[in-house]
Parts: structure tokens; sequence; C-alpha cells
């Protein structure tokens, strides 16, 4: 990412996500106001490129002033005996007293130290490191679905620890928008029932579902006091992307599952809202003037690899499928209507300007991996029909007794399917029709994800196989681990996908009743024998994964955390997984 003087103009010009571009020295120290000051949310750095870098902090005042004045120190040492940037600026309540500069004119492949003054008091030191112009490895740790009331952030803390990281990539769902109780008041919302017990209960002026820019920056205030959280920003800069519950649940662009417009108000104007107070509280900077929705965008880690950010849920996305739409009256499927519905051509999750613009990125890219940060599943996930019944049924409100019953009746078609699905593959001849029917009949599990718009993923196939590119698509949003090999709709090798589990978010574990360690490796075993081309999975644990990129091949590495209901935790090692793909071979090897 590189930056022309017309771009610098513009960039000086944005005043809507409080922007300031330094250039090099050129402060008094005139950071002084008539108000006690705090730093309470600590620093972050973001969206790096060779020689420019956004560094954040909020400033917290004692009293509500129109405007408050800091200044800013950037140096190559920690005791910042020498200064390489250094500024006063001024940050606004119409902009939450958030700050953000834009570093320019500094070193490719450097780290830097950094730090904010207002009224004596100074902030945490935050370090940050520009890319490298021609690096020999890239390390990053990839991060999604954080949610506050189910837990501590200890995911985070745990990789602000790896002295070797580069870069932070974030997939979305940094905060979730729900309240702490349903609309009674009294049944926990989700995610929340352990949140008192835990000392992770939302604050009272900030416990109901967001919907006002005030709530939204709230919560993100809220967060950004958690202490994995707080110590991850300050170490390593982070490349992000928003997912849904940074707006609502299941968003897409004209609306969401999640929001009810008769009783919610107008979904723009919340959409809106939400997506102001993302750019207010991360360090991203903003691409396109007085426009918040346009968010993807690439990054060059010299020839090594480029990523490309992707927003699959606001720009573009048409409202997902539902099978619940395909039931007649008799309890019939439509199963000819579906499948036109879900090979129609015109269904988008990316909008056609972005799609051209990534197919652009990846006929100009001469790097060795084309990488795509993005929201949810790519690879092929679809289950024999029978098993996404009782899924469907286990994920809807249960007694315990009916809990029970449909676990053991899932339990039984699991094991039987796994039985045939085995003599299938071992030439069993004297299978039955009827047998092999029910392994043979499948559905995709999650029409949120790209299952639910098949034929822009095989156009996305299309280009990638006709530009030879080496492709990894990194992905979030399920809350649980996944590896995928992808291929399209003749088989052909695409490409490998590596699916980040939640770092607090309760996985499969919470609803399909995976209660202890066994139960949980016997149904990872039989998902990823049942479907094709998934190569790995973890449905219980939270925790993060790193990806090491070098030349000729791409490892990546899951990391567990055994406990999040307190900031006192280890590392399960005995879960721990890593994986192989050598450049050019679209395959995945289990290290």
């Amino acid at each position: 990412m590189r930056f022309s003087r017309r771009d610098f103009i513009k960039m000086s010009a944005l005043s809507f996500c409080s922007l300031v571009v330094s250039t090099g020295i050129s402060g008094c120290g005139n950071d002084s106001n008539p108000t006690k000051i705090e730093f309470l949310h600590g620093v972050s750095s973001g969206d790096p490129t060779q020689n420019s870098v956004i560094i954040w902090t909020r400033l917290t005042p004692d009293s509500q002033l129109d405007s408050l004045n800091f200044s800013y120190e950037v140096s190559k040492y920690k005791d910042f005996s020498t200064l390489v940037h250094s500024g006063d600026a001024k940050t606004k309540k119409e902009q939450d007293y958030t700050v953000k500069i834009d570093l320019q004119n500094l070193e490719a492949g450097t780290v830097y130290y950094y730090r904010f003054k207002a009224n004596g008091k100074i902030s945490v030191v935050g370090r940050t490191k520009t890319i490298s112009s021609n690096p020999n490895s890239v390390k990053m740790a990839v991060f999604s679905c954080s949610n506050y009331p189910n837990g501590y952030f200890n995911s985070y803390m745990e990789a602000s620890k790896i002295e070797d990281l580069d870069i932070a990539v974030h997939l979305g769902d940094y905060i979730y928008e729900y309240g702490m109780y349903e609309s009674d008041g009294i049944t926990p919302a989700y995610a929340t029932k352990n949140a008192i017990a835990i000392g992770r209960a939302l604050p009272s002026d900030n416990n109901t579902e967001l919907l006002t820019l005030d709530d939204y920056r709230k919560r993100y205030a809220l967060y950004r006091t958690d202490e994995g959280l707080f110590a991850l920003h300050k170490n390593v800069p982070f490349i992000t992307i928003w997912d849904d519950h940074e707006i609502a649940n299941d968003t897409y662009k004209d609306g969401a599952e999640n929001h009810d417009s008769l009783t919610e108000g107008d979904f723009n104007t919340r959409k809106l809202a939400a997506l102001q107070a993302y750019f207010e509280w991360l360090p991203i900077r903003p691409y396109a003037e007085g426009n918040n929705e346009v968010i993807y965008r690439s990054f060059e880690f010299g020839d090594l690899l480029t990523l490309h950010m992707l927003d699959t849920r606001v720009i573009g996305r048409d409202k997902q499928l539902s099978y619940s739409d395909y039931f007649d009256s008799y309890g019939n499927f439509d199963s000819a209507t579906f499948s036109a519905d879900l090979t129609n051509t015109s269904r988008t999750m990316m909008g056609a300007e972005q799609l051209s613009w990534l197919q652009g990125k990846l006929a100009s890219s001469t790097s060795n991996w084309q990488v795509l940060g993005q929201q949810v599943l790519m690879g092929k996930m679809f289950l024999p029909a029978e098993l996404l019944t009782s899924i469907s049924q286990l994920e809807g409100e249960l007694t315990t007794e009916q809990k029970n019953s449909l676990l053991i009746q899932l339990n039984q078609q699991v094991t039987e399917l796994v039985t045939i699905k085995t003599r299938i593959l071992s030439g069993d001849t004297t299978l039955t029709n009827e047998e092999k029917a029910r392994v043979n009949t499948t559905l995709p599990y999650n029409l949120d994800a790209w299952d639910g718009y098949f034929y822009e993923r095989e156009v996305l196939f299309g280009t990638v196989l006709s530009l030879n590119k080496n492709l990894v698509v990194l992905s979030g949003d399920t809350h649980n681990s996944w590896a995928n090999e992808l291929k399209d709709s003749n088989g052909n090798a695409v490409g490998v996908e590596f699916a980040v589990t939640s770092v607090t978010s309760p996985g499969m574990e919470d609803y399909a009743g995976l209660s202890t360690l066994e139960t949980a490796v016997a149904f990872e075993n039989a998902i990823t024998l049942l479907i094709d081309d998934l190569k790995y999975t973890n449905l219980n644990q939270r925790g993060f994964m790193t990806l090491t990129f070098t030349s000729s091949e791409v490892n990546t590495t899951w990391y567990y955390i055994d406990n999040y209901d307190s900031t006192t935790y280890s590392l399960d090692t005995t879960r721990q997984k890593e994986l192989k793909n050598i450049l050019g071979n679209k395959t995945l090897e289990i290290l």
C-alpha cells in the first residue's frame, strides 16, 4: 500500500474519523486542558504499510468539553531519547475523544514506540512495526469473535507474549451487540448466563441491545478495558475487518436477523452509527471520504504475500437464505426451488464492485501468496441432510428432557452415517441404495457462509484458477476451528482455508452437548469423515491461531486456552494443532 501526493492531500482533508496526518517533528508540547484527563483505554496501532502506520488512543476527561488538546511522540527507542515524530492536536467530543495519527515517512520493517500526553498525564507506551519491503517471513496471529460477558480475553493476552509476531489480524465480531437479558428482562441473552458469576456483567448504562451511536461507543470502551485486549493492542499492530455483531446478528446490506424495524427503527441509521463507532475506536485508516461503509483493502508484504481484507457483510451481501422458507404446510421440502435460489447467478456476498476490485488485485499482484482475510467459511460444509434437522432443532428453545432426547437421536444418526461412509470408502458392495442416499444426500450446513452464495464463490475460484495463484483463506465467525481444502464445483483444487475459533464466544459444544473431551473428539472425527474437503476441526475450545509464511510454505498453529472464566489460564498443549501448506501444492499436511 503506497500513497501518492494526491492521496496525502485527500487523507489530510478527512475529518469524519478524527484522522491527523503526521510527517515528522512538529509539536511544541501544547497539551494543556482545563479538566483532568486519563488514558483509560490504552493505545493501539494498525493498518501498517512500508512507510506508515496509524496510532490510536482515547482521552477520558472529567468534564465534557467540546475539544481537548493532546500531544504525541514517536521514537525508535523505548526511552524516547530521539524522536522521529511529534505533534500537537485536538480531539473533539463529536468523535468521542478518540485520536488517530497517521504516521508517514517511516522506514520499512522497523519497530517504533509511541505515546500520548495530556495535562501532565502520559499514556502507556505502545510498540508498532511497519511492513518490511522484502521479508523472509511474516508471522500473523488471527482472532475472531470476542464476547465480553462470556469470558476474559485470555487469547489476546497469550498472543501479546509472542515476541516475533508481525501483525494481529482480526476477522470480526470484535464486539457483540446483545444486552444482558432478552426482552422479558429475565431470560439471559446470548452468552450471558455466567456473566455475573465471573465478573463480566455488562454495566447498567450499557446492558441493553446496542442501537444508538452512544450505545456502540460505550461497548467499545468496555471491551478496550479488558487486560488481554489492552496488552495485545499495545504490543502489535492490528489489521481488522468487521463481521455482523459490530452491527447486529446476521447482518446483510439492507437489514439483519437481529433488527426489528418496527421496534428498533431504521436499520440504515443503526448501521451507520455502528460503523462510525467502529472507525472511531479501532486503528483503521479511512478508505473512502465521508463513507464509513467502505473497508475492503490490501496490504503488500513485499513479494512474499498480499493480504486482501474483504467485507462480506455490509456493502454487498444479499439476504441469507433460510431452509424454513422452503417447507410447505405439510412439511415437504421444495428442493427444486431451493436449489435454483442457492445457485442464482445474481446472489452476491461481496457485491460487484468489491469482486471486481479483488479480481484486479489478484491479477496485478506478484506476491507468492494471495491471502484473503474475511469472515465466514469458504469451504464446502455439506452435511447429510438428516443431520441438519437434528442440529437445527438443538439451536431452538428446549427443555432439558427434549435436548437430551435430541442429542441421543443425533449421536445415533452420526454413528450410523459414519459406519455407512466408512463402508463406502472401503468399497463395500453390499450397501443398499437407501444407505448410500443417507450419506450422499447433503445440504449446506450454514447458509450464512459462502455455501449460501454458491455462484459468487465459483466466480472467485475461477479467477484464482485462471491466474494460477497460491490462495490462502482466513475465516472466523463459527466459534470453532477448521481447515479445508478448497475445490470448485468440478473438483479442481483452488487453495486452502484456515478458520480460527473464537476468543470467548460459545461454539458447537454449547448446543451439541459436547460436554466432555471424549464426546468432542468423537464428533470431530465424525464430522471430518462426513465432509469430504474438511481436514481438521476443533469443536469445543476457545483460542487463536498463528500463520507463518515463507517463500516455500505456510505453517498454521491453533492454540487453545484452558480457561476464560478468570484471567488465570494455561495453554492446552494437548490439543494444539499444526498444519502446513507447501507453495504450489493446494493440499494440507498435518505436522
